[in-house]
């Protein structure tokens, strides 16, 4: 078993980051599953995972304000922008006119932290205190996802099918309690 804060080497310490940057959630259980496989502690996955949260701020923030700017002259973003932030808005109208960090946390938490930097930025924070929400609720979905995935695979013994369930489980879960809601209410 590694030492949590070893990187093992710096191959396998990118090929993990690769994985983890990919901006889908199912790099998290594979890139888990290699990093153990190849010696990289939980600590320096977690390290690496959040370096790749702040790749996707570098990349993703000038492409959300190019995308806002052609949207002044494009009918369909704009109409698409106007129904993220009116879903935003539904969402966020539940917790009070003027939802706190805690909140925003949690949105990135449960979607993804594309969605709750547009939160932030919704709610007027700034590239740095947005992403740092943003980044926040991501890395606590890392953290529940990593401990998951190491379980999983210590359980089952195989890292393929730990990964597999677990993506299985992050992609299907979701879906399936909001249509369990609906039929309960």
């Amino acid at each position: 078993m590694a030492s949590p804060i070893s990187f093992s080497s710096l191959k396998n310490s990118v090929d993990v980051f690769m994985l983890f940057a990919i901006p889908v959630g199912g790099g998290i259980p594979a890139g888990v599953v290699l990093g153990q496989s190849r010696g990289v502690g939980w600590i320096a996955m977690s390290v690496l995972y959040f370096f790749s949260d702040v790749l996707l701020a570098f990349f993703f923030e000038p492409v959300m304000i190019v995308f806002l700017k052609i949207a002044q002259y494009v009918p369909f973003l704009q109409r698409m922008f106007a129904v993220s932030r009116e879903m935003t808005n539904k969402t966020i109208a539940r917790y009070g006119n003027k939802p706190g960090p805690l909140l925003l946390i949690m949105i990135a938490f449960g979607v993804d932290p594309m969605t709750g930097r547009a939160a932030a930025l919704s709610q007027g924070h700034s590239f740095i205190t947005g992403w740092a929400i943003a980044i926040a609720g991501d890395m606590m979905f890392f953290g529940v996802v990593m401990a998951s995935t190491i379980w999983l695979n210590n359980v089952l013994g195989d890292g393929t099918w730990a990964a597999v369930i677990i993506m299985v489980l992050m992609l299907g879960l979701p879906p399936l309690v909001r249509r369990i809601r609906t039929l309960v209410v």
